[in-house]
């Protein structure tokens, strides 16, 4: 029969074992509480997962205030958020009031472009300072143009940036240059590439010899743009300028235009301007002077002008809206412009 000693002795060790798993147990949950996993094999604990969301919504909230209180004196960010009412699943808290979003369904609105949580009544007192993530935009093409850009952190749309590139290394020779189509279903094939892999889009000659394949692939992109690069606002502008006759004060009038921009369409705009400058430059061997180019700028605008919608395969890749005759010689006016300018940065100036 064991002694009493021997006893009291299993019966201290049982003790400091039950002490041991109850610490253990709570540090497991301290841990889960403060987002960290204490073992390899153990799941995250869902106890204290509204906890843990509220504490984030609330450092969320403190750091947009205080990067808004430290820019409030700073040039505006140029991106408005993209809200769209949104179902929550779990308890879910404003990040720009901080307050509990209530309900079961439709409880506020989400930033199809960020990912910001707000209520909807918080929405129209957000700043327009949308900054996008790559994991919501998940589209080049149809992408808006200010979107694509910000996600990427580049100056320009990647398509047009690459489709020129490519363009003037073996094309600026090339017959008919923009005015003759290619392939459709090698161009569509271009399209879902860079929706696919965006700048990893292998465009080269290897890939695809016909360079027309590759003019309408960038004619598509800006055909398909939501907003125009001469956007609705700033469209009126440009045609007003194109009437005025002299020179100098056109080119003054079509800087004013341009500083409407938003800066990504602006040097959009401006990057295209001069590469179909380079375009006219050869138009002993290609034929396209700037006369044909404004025509294939600015043919047939009405076609899916409605709601800058894409809605026939004739919409031009440029102004807003209007007759084909405005648009052709609001083509004509900025390619002119930028042709009788002696330096770029005077007549895009106002708009860097």
């Amino acid at each position: 029969m064991p002694s009493r000693e021997a006893y009291e002795g299993q019966k201290g060790d049982k003790s400091l074992v039950q002490k041991g798993k109850r610490e253990a147990n709570q540090e497991e949950i301290l841990a889960a509480a403060l987002g960290m996993r204490m073992g390899p094999q153990k799941p995250p604990a869902t106890l204290w997962q509204p906890l843990k969301l509220f504490a984030y919504s609330q450092l969320t909230s403190l750091v947009r205030r205080a990067t808004l209180k430290e820019n409030a004196a700073g040039p505006k960010y140029d991106k408005v958020h993209n809200f769209k009412v949104h179902t929550f699943r779990g308890p879910h808290w404003c990040e720009h009031c901080a307050n509990f979003m209530w309900g079961l369904v439709a409880q506020g609105v989400k930033c199809a472009d960020c990912g910001i949580n707000v209520h909807k009544q918080c929405s129209a007192a957000v700043p327009n300072d949308c900054k996008p993530n790559l994991k919501h935009v998940r589209k080049v093409y149809s992408c808006d143009l200010t979107t694509l850009v910000k996600a990427h952190n580049t100056t320009r749309p990647m398509v047009v940036d690459m489709c020129i590139r490519e363009i003037e290394s073996r094309g600026l020779k090339s017959e008919g240059l923009y005015r003759i189509s290619g392939f459709s279903d090698s161009v569509e094939e271009v399209k879902m590439a860079f929706d696919k892999d965006g700048e990893k889009t292998d465009i080269s000659v290897d890939a695809y010899e016909d360079i027309n394949i590759i003019t309408g692939a960038l004619k598509l992109y800006l055909r398909d743009l939501p907003v125009p690069i001469i956007s609705y606002d700033a469209y009126p502008r440009f045609i007003e300028a194109a009437k005025i006759d002299e020179p100098e004060k056109r080119l003054e009038a079509l800087r004013e235009a341009i500083a409407l921009l938003a800066p990504s369409h602006s040097e959009t705009l401006q990057y295209l301007m001069v590469h179909l400058k380079r375009v006219a430059l050869h138009e002993e061997h290609n034929l396209m002077n700037v006369e044909n180019l404004a025509i294939i700028f600015g043919t047939n605008p009405d076609a899916g002008a409605r709601h800058g919608r894409h809605e026939g395969p004739e919409r031009h890749p440029l102004p807003a809206a209007g007759g084909r005759a405005a648009h052709q010689e609001g083509g004509r006016a900025l390619l002119s412009g930028a042709s009788i300018s002696k330096t770029h940065a005077r007549f895009f100036g106002s708009a860097r």
